[in-house]
């Protein structure tokens, strides 16, 4: 059974959800630098990063949890030399143990000018 999260963002006009439990403690999500009044930040990768962990964070607490409950972060980002100034945002966020974590280079994303676009798989009580 599939429950969705309310994680305070505005739904766009696609067919998903910003986040969904599933088995009760599984928790499926997806961000990118999306701001709260539904606006996309198509700045500079860092600002862009910022926006887009600290949606993921609202995501998983919004769920019950916290950052330290996820298990798997995928990266996708437009240019794979932004990867330091993506890694070095990510540790503000994450902590070691740090989650399994794949990056990975794509021709482009959906919104045109936004760098990135993370999925995360979170355990929450």
């Amino acid at each position: 059974m599939r429950q969705v999260v309310d994680v305070g963002l505005p739904p766009l006009d696609q067919p998903f959800s910003w986040a969904t439990k599933a088995s009760g403690n599984m928790l499926f999500t997806v961000h990118g630098p999306v701001r709260q009044d539904g606006s996309i930040d198509t700045g500079p990768v860092e600002q862009q990063a910022r926006q887009t962990f600290a949606n993921l964070q609202r995501a998983v607490q919004a769920a019950g949890g916290t950052l330290e409950d996820v298990a798997q972060v995928l990266i996708y980002m437009t240019d794979v030399t932004d990867m330091p100034v993506i890694d070095a945002v990510y540790r503000e966020f994450f902590s070691e143990p740090y989650p399994n974590r794949a990056s990975v280079g794509v021709a482009a994303l959906v919104v045109p000018d936004m760098k990135l676009e993370v999925v995360a798989y979170a355990m929450v009580s």
